[in-house]
């Protein structure tokens, strides 16, 4: 959850590793630091809880510490309240190590009532600092830093991303990683790490990922890897394709509000590559039509939105398949004793291909024998590396911790591989296949068409955002977009709202219904419309605010019941979600905005979850 930067060159760090930190602020933060070290002035290591804005004006926007290397973080407080102290960089006792490190060390409370045992005097709260302490414990011990930094390795028990630099060192700091993301990025005379290539894609697009037990040597000329045993390793280096301007606002207020209106484009990107002839193509997958005919069942796992892709997904695909299709939470996945074989194929969904419970998931169902298909949108991340089939969705950077064009990129990718599969298994009838192919064309143009009317959603934010409580209700594709549109609105205005099936609004839901509660009724699914209907008659008989959600060929009927109707072209069933999603997303970003909210870095929130 935290980010991560270093740089060492022949510039001044301290400008470099703010602007890096600067870039990786979607992480979420509460806290930030920077270690920068000289010849002249030793190791200097300046942090401060709050914005980056308070470390930048405590080191005069990097000017007031000197030195051509350094390493750099922002904290999401996990360990330890968030204040200067608990903030990273983390020093060793002999202040001559600082340590900065993204994840979680779990075995910490042992490795520090032992040093604690041994004399050594901790400062802060955290589980990082321990690993700063027992650095400096074993290089007071051997005399040489990198034989210190393995047997700390050994010692330690968790997920990490390291930047160690040591005053003894001063051409040179290390980088390690283990279950949380890092990458190398190669300059001109300069070299740097990241926890994601925003920070540094500024001075570079060339850049390699580092593997699990990997530690790297980073120098201005040039970056040494090694694998966990010590050997050296050439990595592959790959080059960034999309331009520094893509991770910024654009003239946009919001890097949230940027990335809706990047949507009609981002999935003309993951679509129109893969269509051929009026059909889906997907070259980049290795599995066999008799690979698929063999697939029993599929198990979608996810967290959050990509969760809630799933279980778009799960519908879409057991429709167009005939197959059984579960969806299931990463997090509850490994703990479940998962029903999974060589005959079940697991599908992946993580935007970052770096969240620590997917992964997770994905290396017990490997271990079980099932196929792994990852949909993600980070080429070269942890997740596509351990698949066996990766689909990225080209939806180029997400800057806001609140997703959107990532979310509605996953959910079309997985619609075109739900048609990939009909295709091959003749489950779709040949005209019904055509008339999806057609819609599917047409979507980003209709995605636009949503766009270019929002002042009623605008005006609709203008007076919903003092609800403190709202329940969104739908049914079949209805309910699983209602999941979505409820996150989006909670993680970014603050307000308490649920979705549910509307079916069991009369199973207790309907308790909770009273004057003035705001009930969004989502009613894009043609097929149970009258059903819908009915549920929102039903809210307002107990005095329900309703604002309602449907296509253009039911708003005529619908506005008969409910005042408020928020409409999306028609277009073929699958495809509801798709279209019905945008105007949740600028609902929620409008009530967030009306309530003064921070809404490119909702509270307590991150954009990549490394942690469980």
């Amino acid at each position: 959850m935290c980010g991560i930067v270093g740089y060492v060159g022949s510039a001044q760090a301290g400008p470099i590793l703010l602007d890096g930190l600067e870039r990786l602020e979607y992480r979420g933060y509460d806290s930030a630091g920077i270690a920068v070290l000289s010849p002249e002035k030793g190791l200097q290591v300046k942090k401060a809880k709050g914005r980056l804005k308070v470390l930048s004006a405590l080191v005069d926007e990097g000017r007031a510490v000197e030195g051509t290397i350094g390493i750099g973080h922002t904290r999401w407080a996990t360990h330890g309240q968030p204040n200067d102290v608990n903030s990273h960089p983390h020093l060793s006792q002999d202040s001559r190590i600082a340590v900065v490190h993204n994840g979680i060390i779990e075995n910490y409370v042992e490795i520090k009532e032992y040093l604690i045992g041994k004399g050594i005097r901790f400062r802060s709260e955290t589980d990082t600092e321990v690993v700063a302490q027992l650095l400096a414990y074993h290089y007071r011990k051997t005399g040489d830093l990198m034989t210190a930094v393995y047997r700390v390795l050994h010692r330690i028990e968790g997920a990490y991303a390291l930047g160690i630099l040591c005053a003894d060192m001063p051409d040179a700091f290390i980088a390690v990683r283990k279950d949380a993301p890092l990458l190398l990025g190669y300059g001109q005379g300069c070299s740097f790490i990241a926890s994601d290539v925003t920070a540094i894609i500024k001075h570079t697009r060339e850049v390699s990922y580092m593997e699990d037990g990997e530690v790297a040597v980073v120098k201005a000329d040039g970056i040494q890897v090694y694998d966990a045993l010590g050997q050296p390793v050439e990595k592959e280096r790959c080059t960034i394709d999309w331009d520094v301007s893509a991770a910024e606002k654009g003239g946009y207020a919001h890097f949230m509000f940027k990335e809706i209106m990047e949507q009609p484009e981002a999935v003309r990107k993951t679509v129109h590559p893969r269509l051929k002839d009026r059909r889906v193509v997907f070259d980049e997958l290795k599995v066999t039509p008799d690979e698929i005919r063999g697939l029993q069942r599929i198990v979608i796992v996810a967290c959050g939105s990509s969760y809630h892709v799933g279980m778009v997904g799960k519908y879409n695909l057991e429709r167009l398949l005939r197959r059984p299709v579960e969806t299931m939470l990463a997090s509850e996945f490994r703990y479940c004793d998962p029903l999974v074989d060589e005959h079940t194929l697991v599908i992946v969904i993580s935007q970052s291909g770096e969240t620590l419970d997917t992964m997770a998931a994905l290396r017990q169902a490997r271990s079980l024998g099932a196929r792994i298909l990852s949909i993600v949108n980070v080429v070269g991340s942890s997740i596509a590396r351990e698949s066996d089939e990766v689909l990225y969705t080209w939806a180029g950077p997400e800057i806001a911790v609140a997703t959107t064009k990532a979310y509605s990129t996953q959910l079309v990718l997985l619609d075109m591989l739900g048609l990939y599969f009909a295709d091959i298994l003749g489950s779709v009838k040949p005209e019904e296949y055509e008339s999806i192919i057609e819609e599917l064309q047409a979507l980003p143009a209709k995605m636009e068409e949503v766009l270019e009317n929002t002042e009623k959603i605008k005006y609709l934010a203008s007076v919903c955002f003092n609800h403190n409580s709202i329940f969104f209700i739908g049914r079949n594709l209805d309910y699983a977009l209602g999941l979505e549109g409820s996150l989006k609105l909670k993680e970014i205005s603050y307000i308490h709202c649920e979705a549910y099936a509307a079916g069991e609004l009369k199973h207790g839901t309907i308790s909770l219904i009273e004057d003035g509660t705001l009930v969004v009724a989502l009613c894009t699914y043609a097929p149970l419309f009258d059903k819908s209907l009915s549920n929102i008659v039903e809210v307002k008989a107990r005095g329900a605010d309703v604002v309602a959600l449907t296509d253009d060929s039911h708003a005529e009927e619908l506005r008969k019941t409910v005042g408020n109707v928020l409409t999306i072209p028609d277009t073929h069933t699958i495809f509801k979600p798709s279209l019905g999603v945008i105007p949740l997303q600028i609902f929620s970003y409008y009530m967030a905005l009306q309530r003064g909210c921070d809404i490119d870095k909702p509270r307590n929130l991150a954009k990549s979850v490394t942690v469980e």
